[in-house]
């Protein structure tokens, strides 16, 4: 359960998990610090949200990472297969003025990722502040497992490249996601770091449990979509951050034929809810901060720009 501590953090992030033992511990790493940078504990709360994992990720687990962790489980006979409910549960828990969404627990963050954000809620009133997603390994990971692309390879790439050492170099061994195949060129369909003041977090409805599907199927695209609509709200991408998918096994990252079978079950949850078809949103973005030149090089290298798209 959500334990108290002193003072109210700026910033709460809601990071969900289900079965992610392995990947879960990396993911929490990357959000503390000195791993983050020029940001303080007393900043911000992470707020872990076990959805009904049939082994539990643990209160020791997260509470390791320090005392501005807190760990829920949500029973497994209670947890709904869609992670809606359990994203509105942890921002119903917060206590930061602007909340953080990280609906897949697997994803590792980069080191200025809550800082840099920070950052456009200090220059614009009401932002949408996002980053590209990134695939670890050689491929979209739904490609790259049919040639052997694996966790022990992927564990290989990250002890190869040091990390936690320097997280800039996730860079190095990740390709952009298929939601954010346009790059900086355009909004991506997603974003798995969502930064919006909990107020207009609250004002959107929060997530929609609708999208009952397991995993969600397009409930983190809708959300996006929605915020997007906001047009007092500009949309900030930051340059340079980011957030890196571990292979585990979840429901948008299988063979690439399945991947499009799902696709078209959640494309048409979508228009049952929304009474219209998904579209890719379209948003004039503003960025902010500057880009590394590792992160510049990986995001612009044509590896499989042309074939990287939404599903």
């Amino acid at each position: 359960m959500i334990g108290r501590f002193f003072g109210r953090p700026k910033l709460s992030v809601i990071v969900i998990v289900y079965d992610m033992a392995r990947e879960a511990p990396r993911t929490l790493r990357s959000l503390t610090t000195p791993y983050q940078k020029n940001i303080t504990p007393e900043d911000y709360e992470v707020i872990v949200i076990d959805n009904g994992s049939p082994t539990p990720l643990g209160e020791s687990v997260v509470s390791a990472c320090g005392k501005n962790f807190k760990y829920h489980y949500i029973n497994a006979n209670d947890a709904q297969k869609s992670p809606a409910a359990a994203i509105n549960l942890g921002v119903a828990m917060s206590r930061g003025k602007i909340v953080c969404i990280f609906i897949d627990g697997a994803r590792i963050a980069s080191p200025g990722l809550l800082s840099t954000a920070l950052k456009g809620f200090r220059l614009y009133p009401d932002p949408m502040v996002a980053t590209l997603g990134w695939h670890l390994g050689p491929d979209l990971q739904q490609k790259s497992v049919l040639n052997g692309y694996s966790q022990e390879v992927e564990d290989r790439l990250l002890e190869d490249i040091g990390w936690p050492a320097d997280g800039y170099r996730l860079f190095d061994i990740s390709v952009l996601a298929a939601s954010s195949f346009k790059g900086y060129s355009a909004a991506p369909s997603e974003s798995n770091a969502l930064f919006l003041k909990r107020a207009t977090y609250d004002e959107l409805g929060g997530y929609d449990p609708a999208f009952d599907l397991p995993g969600g199927g397009l409930l983190n695209l809708d959300f996006f979509i929605r915020a997007l609509e906001r047009e007092r709200s500009p949309l900030i991408m930051l340059l340079g951050e980011g957030t890196f998918h571990q292979i585990h096994g979840g429901a948008s990252t299988g063979a690439p034929e399945k991947q499009i079978d799902r696709f078209q079950i959640w494309a048409e949850q979508y228009r049952q809810i929304r009474g219209k078809a998904w579209q890719h949103p379209e948003k004039q973005a503003l960025y902010l901060d500057s880009m590394t030149p590792v992160a510049k090089t990986s995001w612009s290298a044509p590896v499989n720009r042309a074939q990287n798209q939404d599903p």
